[in-house]
């Protein structure tokens, strides 16, 4: 489970760095704080028990900060 972190963190590296070449910055730096988390994550040896937990837990956070930030912040658009 540890190696699946890992993995997490090679895609949001290489989104990271799409965003950084095409100059967005903002994203781009998320993206980066994502991918040494998840790399961190990766090389602690928790059980698989806490890794399901710590994925869950950063999916609902994620889906929370996307929803409030495309009808908060995005607009509605009527």
């Amino acid at each position: 489970m540890a190696r699946m972190f890992r993995v997490l963190g090679f895609f949001t590296l290489v989104i990271a760095l799409m965003s950084f070449a095409g100059d967005m910055w903002e994203m781009s730096l998320l993206f980066f704080i994502q991918s040494a988390v998840f790399f961190l994550f990766g090389y602690l040896n928790f059980t698989e028990r806490t890794y399901i937990f710590m994925f869950w837990g950063y999916m609902i956070i994620a889906f929370l900060g996307f929803t409030y930030w495309s009808v908060f912040e995005m607009g509605l658009p009527f």
